[in-house]
């Protein structure tokens, strides 16, 4: 069998076609070519979905179903008939060119249509031993009854039904084309999925710019508060018996000022949210890790504008944010 991999095409989509050379055996079977295209734009994606499909050539009826759930890397798990282990490689490759992180949990089912290719394996040596045992058993025991042929066909493994693999490439195809439906259709709702937490994440990261603004907002009237504050508590102090030390306090706000300036925390966070835009809106690979980092990051500032806050109306809205931050976490999680 032939594989030929070809780049971008006239609509900008990445298409594999797999298909039997001019030159493939004589007897062997000329298929259809197959098609398998992924969109040009890569767009968010989540990490969790289902799949399922079901092929049939007329001898072999082939059904594939995986699931896939979040993990750190891109782990593939397999399960399919021994005989068929010769496809595993295949089956992982396929779905490789559409899932880069998560972990899918992959089952394959061979059935047989015909008779055809089916051979009975018979294990001489294996009804030796059971003989040999059972005949040890009924002398041991004083045993009545013969030792049949019913009897010994009957014993595990003796006797075996199996399918006789020998068109490898006729197999490798057959798979191929079940595991490409079933990954188009993962792949389908992991995109569906995507789409409606990248929603979430953008409505949240406005919500976080609201939040931003009012903490900007409020920090210059924290000042003069303070610088309000201090000088009732001057007066409270030495009864109006006295003049003010004017220059004493602006130097006091000036330290207050100084110590709950949070202007770079919040920069800084304005910045984290556009990024976390332009990000989601202009994905064209796997993003999860890098909206994880960020969004540590925004948790980082948001932390920082916490502690440097001492006024309890800039810490309520720091907590807002905070929760805002955590809910994006979550999502970013599940974003492939």
């Amino acid at each position: 069998m032939a594989v030929t991999w070809h780049g971008r095409n006239e609509t900008g989509e990445i298409e594999k076609r797999n298909r039997l050379g001019a030159n493939a055996p004589a007897g062997g079977i000329a298929f259809k070519e197959i098609a398998f295209k992924w969109r040009n734009k890569q767009m968010i994606k989540s990490m969790t979905g289902f799949g399922r499909s079901e092929h049939s050539d007329g001898k072999r009826s082939v059904t594939v179903e995986m699931k896939s759930v979040n993990h750190r890397y891109c782990d593939i798990t397999v399960k399919m008939p021994r005989r068929y282990a010769f496809a595993e490689e295949r089956v992982k490759g396929i779905i490789k060119e559409a899932v880069k992180r998560g972990k899918v949990d992959v089952s394959v089912t061979v059935e047989n249509l015909t008779d055809g290719d089916m051979k009975i394996l018979l294990h001489q040596e294996l009804a030796r031993q059971y003989y040999e045992r059972l005949t040890q058993l009924k002398e041991a025991f004083s045993l009545q009854g013969e030792l049949t042929l019913s009897l010994l066909a009957s014993m595990p493994d003796v006797v075996k039904a199996m399918p006789d693999v020998e068109d490898e490439e006729e197999i490798l195809r057959l798979l191929s084309v079940a595991v490409e439906e079933a990954v188009k259709e993962l792949d389908g709702m992991r995109r569906t999925e995507g789409e409606k937490l990248a929603a979430d994440i953008l409505k949240r990261g406005e919500l976080l710019k609201g939040y931003v603004e009012q903490v900007e907002a409020l920090s210059p009237q924290i000042v003069q508060a303070y610088q309000q504050k201090l000088s009732d508590r001057i007066r409270e102090l030495t009864g109006n018996s006295g003049e003010l030390p004017e220059e004493r306090i602006l130097v006091e706000a000036a330290i207050f000022a100084d110590k709950s300036n949070v202007t770079e925390e919040l920069v800084r966070l304005d910045s984290h949210i556009s990024q976390l835009r332009q990000i989601i809106e202009n994905a064209r690979e796997p993003e999860g890790k890098k909206l994880d980092f960020i969004v540590q990051e925004m948790n980082r500032e948001a932390n920082t504008t916490g502690s440097k806050s001492a006024d309890i109306s800039i810490t309520n809205v720091v907590v807002e944010m905070k929760s805002e931050i955590e809910k994006i976490r979550e999502q970013v999680q599940n974003i492939e």
